[in-house]
């Protein structure tokens, strides 16, 4: 697990790319598996979960815990309350279906699961968004959206926000149809496009960082890991190269005053 911290949101942010290994799942969804949609015993998630929330000091608050339904689109649910009616309104609107969590409140983890798709963290001066960005959503451009609702509930520019793109697939292992590479090249231009001959290959990536630099991200600001989970199965899960049978890792953030872990930089592959 990558731990990393942001202290210049208020609170700060303690935030985590997870791998797949250290929990109790097994095969094939071993072991660290996140996810509670695949197929796995749901004790075994259950677990998965409590150790990867004591791993960003978030335990204590559990029970505020906001996994929303992922449906490959682009919408943004918002988080303003850590208790209460508002809080699990927000709750039951994740659970209707989003792609994105912006988070104003105190001691509420969110967790968002991938298996090849682009996770994003963005954090701003009281607030943060967890964001899973597939192709679907990439082309919607759900980064960009939660930025702009974000730096909206925070007050704040989006220069002032700092963006995290975590492990997903990389361009050379992400074959794609020719009219999604038409679709992508037109949306983003030829910088999406992998590789030489039928340059059908396709760089999540890069569409996510134009996304996230035309809401206002500055490229200082933002940190792109740049592995490929398909190529990278003894670390991460694949979808892809697991055949649609695998676990889930996950982006998973909270903002809290009580002391943060100790954290390490995001590695840059």
């Amino acid at each position: 697990m990558t731990l990393l911290s942001d202290a210049s949101s208020a609170g700060g942010v303690t935030f985590a790319f997870t791998e797949r290994t250290g929990g109790v799942s097994a095969a094939p969804y071993a072991s660290l598996n996140l996810g509670d949609r695949c197929g796995d015993d749901p004790a075994s998630v259950s677990e998965n979960r409590r150790r990867a929330l004591a791993a960003i000091g978030a335990d204590r608050c559990a029970g505020n815990l906001v996994v929303p339904h992922q449906v490959h689109g682009d919408r943004v649910v918002t988080v303003r309350d850590a208790g209460g009616p508002a809080h699990a309104a927000a709750r039951e609107a994740a659970l209707a279906g989003a792609d994105a969590v912006v988070c104003t409140a105190p001691d509420v983890p969110v967790l968002l699961c991938f298996a090849d798709c682009v996770p994003i963290v963005v954090c701003g001066p009281g607030g943060f968004a967890v964001a899973h960005s597939g192709w679907r959503g990439t082309i919607a451009r759900i980064a960009e959206k939660a930025v702009r609702a974000l730096a909206g509930e925070c007050g704040c520019a989006a220069a002032d926000l700092k963006a995290y793109v975590g492990p997903h697939i990389g361009g050379i292992d992400y074959e794609v149809s020719a009219a999604m590479v038409r679709d992508f090249t037109a949306e983003f231009g030829e910088g999406v496009c992998v590789g030489a001959a039928a340059r059908r290959r396709l760089d999540l990536s890069y569409a996510v960082a134009c996304s996230l630099t035309d809401a206002g991200i500055t490229r200082e600001n933002l940190a792109v890991w740049r592995g490929s989970t398909a190529s990278s199965t003894e670390r991460f899960f694949s979808y892809r190269a697991e055949g649609g049978l695998t676990g889930r890792h996950a982006a998973l953030a909270v903002m809290t005053s009580a002391p943060a872990p100790a954290w390490e930089p995001l590695e840059d592959e």
